[in-house]
């Protein structure tokens, strides 16, 4: 058995600031720096042989961006777009180099700051899920902030992602 984490576990953290997002109820987060814009929803150019949560391709200025829905790459049934669906177009550092990506979310939040000391790690609940996607938790009125690890949900297994930045 895993004894609980207490705050002096856990290494003083700079704040960081975010891009919040929803998707259904669940509120996550991306660090700023990795986003390069959001766009309107737009439908992606289909490109055959890529994962089940892989769309296809966004135009952005003339570039082709591999986009992806963020639901279903996250393990959440999809969804159909609605007035409020966005894509946003984030840079991933890989170990090799940087991968535009779009994600396809919800819902944009807001952009805001996350003060370093309310920044939790990610909860150990006992049991194998996705938690190396989870860089951290924040506690707020409704529940919490996903804090997430798009180099380690994107990196690991999207190599046809990687493969395909045009």
């Amino acid at each position: 058995m895993t004894a609980p984490r207490s705050a002096a576990d856990s290494p003083v953290r700079d704040d960081l600031q975010v891009v919040t997002f929803g998707l259904g109820r669940e509120v996550f987060a991306v660090p700023v720096v990795l986003v390069r814009e959001i766009l309107d929803y737009q439908v992606p150019s289909q490109v055959p042989g890529g994962p089940v949560h892989f769309l296809g391709l966004t135009d952005v200025r003339g570039l082709g961006v591999p986009t992806v829905d963020f639901r279903r790459r996250l393990g959440l049934p999809p969804v159909e777009p609605t007035l409020a669906t966005r894509i946003i177009i984030l840079d991933v550092p890989l170990a090799d180099r940087t991968l535009a990506l779009g994600v396809v979310i919800d819902r944009v939040l807001a952009v805001s700051t996350l003060p370093g000391a309310r920044i939790e790690p990610a909860p150990d609940i006992g049991t194998p899920w996705r938690g190396e996607f989870v860089d951290g938790v924040v506690r707020d009125a409704d529940g919490f902030v996903v804090i997430l690890d798009v180099s380690r949900i994107f990196g690991s297994e999207d190599r046809v992602l990687a493969e395909m930045e045009l």
